[in-house]
């Protein structure tokens, strides 16, 4: 295996002091035990509006 000496990709800045893992993935979301199709949901109240924007 290389070694792993960079990562490229974009970031985006949090306005935020403190995230706590509420933001970064709500309750409701967590009711499987599996642990795949979970990104859609990740910062979910952040990304998008209430009327799904």
């Amino acid at each position: 295996m290389d070694k792993f000496t960079t990562l490229t990709g974009v970031a985006a800045p949090l306005p935020f002091i403190n995230i706590d893992t509420d933001m970064i993935i709500s309750k409701q979301y967590l009711k499987t035990i599996k642990r795949t199709r979970l990104g859609s949901a990740l910062f979910f109240e952040m990304r998008y509006n209430n009327d799904g924007s």
